[in-house]
């Protein structure tokens, strides 16, 4: 009887090679990239969009919330973002004619959108604290950190 001559070991493909020795793809920080960004673009809602001094030595401040519209509609961009990323992880997925990366990237052009239009129009009712606070370009910031996502992903998927 004659012995068999032992198989060669399989070749395996190089990013599943990279993902078992921890160094992880692109996906694996469009994923991480999103949560922390749309988390982010949620919580500055809230933060100073507008601050200022007045004459009496009052400092003012203004939430991006108290905006209007747009800073009501950059929270529930994160928001969205956020479900979106839960509902990933949950195992639900959307159909394939609507790849997630393409809303990641819509979903932060329109923050991005909303928050420049914040950065160079000051509503006229909030003409006394003239000055931009810390949490529109922690928006900004938060919007473009979001499209960052959704290109990473959409790398992922080609």
């Amino acid at each position: 009887m004659q012995t068999q001559e032992p198989l060669p070991p399989p070749r395996r493909d190089p990013y599943e090679a990279r993902a078992m020795r921890g160094q992880h793809v692109s996906g694996y920080w469009g994923e991480r990239l999103a949560w922390v960004a749309g988390l982010v673009l949620a919580i500055s809602a809230f933060t100073d969009w507008y601050a200022g001094s007045q004459a009496d030595g009052l400092t003012l401040s203004v939430t991006g919330w108290h905006t209007g519209a747009l800073g009501k509609l950059v929270f529930f961009a994160g928001l969205a973002t956020l479900i979106l990323e839960a509902l990933r992880e949950a195992g639900i997925e959307l159909p394939a004619t609507v790849p997630e990366s393409l809303i990641l990237i819509a979903l932060g052009s329109l923050a991005t959108i909303f928050v420049l239009i914040r950065l160079i129009s000051i509503p006229d009712t909030f003409f006394d604290t003239a000055g931009r606070g810390i949490g529109l370009f922690i928006s900004l910031a938060a919007a473009l950190a979001l499209i960052a996502a959704g290109l990473l992903r959409a790398a992922e998927e080609l």
